[in-house]
């Protein structure tokens, strides 16, 4: 049967190395920055980002402008992955009326299953040209929570490598420590008693 000593780092006592006492500290050191840092740079990562985010999203909605417009010709090509959206994976020739201007015509991201001839919402941005929509409330707090809990991960993945490797070295400390005790303590046990 096994009896565990709790704290036994702690207290005094002949087999307590200086390595145990560091290791002791470094758990407290690691906790700190596992329980309270982490969260702390997750959260001040995360708010960045959404101001950020929502910077981003104010000078969009400034600049975008959404169009009632009408698909033309050939029906709508598929765009590629980094081309399109989820929403609007195609593109079409589309034409609309712009009060001043007359009637214009673009290339605009259109959603699946558009048919000539169909009349469908497009976002513009001040040329004219066609551009995904501007990024709303959920977009940008999905962003911000994806950079909070990033930062946060990557701050307690260090922590814990830094742990392994001051383990690894605390390890290297203590093997040393106990081989000059038995260099002291050995040739009184390995001598021949006469």
């Amino acid at each position: 049967m096994r009896t565990r000593v709790r704290g036994w780092r702690w207290r005094r006592n002949p087999l307590r190395r200086r390595s145990d006492v560091v290791e002791a500290w470094t758990a407290v050191v690691v906790a700190v920055l596992l329980f309270v840092v982490a969260p702390l740079a997750g959260a001040a990562a995360g708010l960045r980002a959404h101001g950020r985010a929502e910077a981003l999203a104010a000078a969009q909605r400034a600049e975008r402008h959404q169009v009632r417009a009408t698909v033309l010709g050939d029906p709508p090509q598929r765009l590629t992955a980094t081309q399109g959206d989820r929403e609007h994976p195609y593109r079409a020739r589309v034409r609309w009326t712009e009060p001043g201007k007359g009637v214009r015509t673009t290339w605009g991201r259109v959603p699946a299953g558009t048919r000539t001839g169909d009349v469908v919402s497009v976002w513009l941005d001040s040329r004219g040209r066609s551009v995904a929509r501007p990024a709303d409330g959920m977009a940008v707090w999905q962003h911000s929570v994806t950079v909070g809990l990033a930062a946060a991960g990557g701050a307690a993945g260090v922590v814990v490598l830094g742990h392994a490797v001051e383990r690894r070295i605390a390890l290297r400390h203590r093997l040393a420590e106990w081989e000059r005790e038995w260099a002291r303590t050995g040739p009184r046990w390995t001598q021949p008693r006469t």
